[in-house]
């Protein structure tokens, strides 16, 4: 179809199991699982179930940053779910997140275990359980959390709208990627004017807002993801670029962006995390250079 062709939709619409391009395999308009797959455990309290996009990314620099304080109590085994294969369908993994979506996490120091699924649930959950990485006084918590709030509402049109029609969409349809790279670059701009103004993007204070903000918008200014920085960049994103440089500088933020990472330089991949020695086989030299 081109961008002269008119579709006209049908009165009921039927799933074609070809349609959809890239992810064609694993898209489907039902939820459940597919298949029976248990889950593997591992000794810590925290058993993480995710893949190194930007969504999984957020929780496991959440996860370093906690360790790096000294939070002891936030260890934990990160498994990776590779969602090409369709492992977010086992019936182990539809019983942590019913929505079939990475990340996932189970909190066994809770009796029972607790699940928590949704990226920005994750954040604010281990926030809250550990005390970090969230202002405690009313207006910055309030910032804080209107800010993670704006990225969850945000994201997906970067995700599947402009990301999608960019870069996977099976046809280059120029309505859809115009439409959606208008509104990644209006969001760019709301994020490059708020951070002329403020180092993170609650004020001098690094929080769960931009441990939720960075891996997907920093990713794509820096052509991390969907390598548009160019195409993007009408115009520079002063602020957003000094402040995307330096949250990859930070040590928490390198080692969690190799975790459950299969792909890219091999010393950029932590394939599976379940000890904090898993990080002693690359040296240090090789993990600073893992910020892109």
């Amino acid at each position: 179809m081109d961008d002269t062709t008119t579709y006209q939709p049908p009165k009921i619409w039927k799933w074609e199991t070809d349609n959809g391009g890239q992810f064609a395999s694993i898209n489907r308009p039902t939820a459940g699982t597919t298949h029976d797959k248990l889950l593997a455990v591992g000794k810590h309290p925290f058993q993480l179930y995710s893949l190194a996009t930007p969504n999984g990314v957020k929780v496991t620099v959440m996860l370093e940053e906690l360790l790096a304080l000294g939070k002891t109590d936030a260890e934990y085994d990160a498994h990776i779910i590779n969602i090409t294969e369709g492992d977010q369908f086992g019936s182990g993994f539809v019983e942590v997140n019913p929505n079939s979506k990475i990340p996932a996490l189970m909190d066994h120091s809770t009796t029972p275990p607790t699940r928590i699924f949704e990226s920005g649930a994750i954040l604010l959950y281990l926030a809250e359980k550990f005390n970090a990485f969230l202002p405690t006084k009313h207006a910055k918590r309030t910032e804080c959390l209107s800010w993670l709030f704006w990225h969850m509402g945000s994201a997906p049109y970067l995700g599947g709208g402009f990301g999608h029609f960019y870069a996977y969409a099976p046809e280059k349809i120029k309505y859809c990627i115009d439409r959606f790279s208008m509104e990644v670059k209006r969001q760019l701009d709301v994020l490059d004017r708020h951070l002329a103004d403020n180092e993170y993007m609650c004020g001098d204070t690094y929080t769960i807002a931009d441990m939720a903000i960075w891996p997907w918008y920093g990713a794509v200014v820096k052509g991390v993801v969907y390598d548009a920085a160019e195409f993007l960049q009408t115009r520079d994103y002063t602020h957003v670029l000094r402040w995307t440089d330096t949250i990859a500088k930070r040590p928490a933020v390198i080692r969690g962006r190799m975790v459950n990472r299969a792909w890219g330089e091999p010393e950029s991949q932590l394939f599976e995390r379940h000890d904090a020695s898993d990080f002693d086989t690359k040296t240090q030299d090789k993990i600073a250079t893992v910020t892109e």
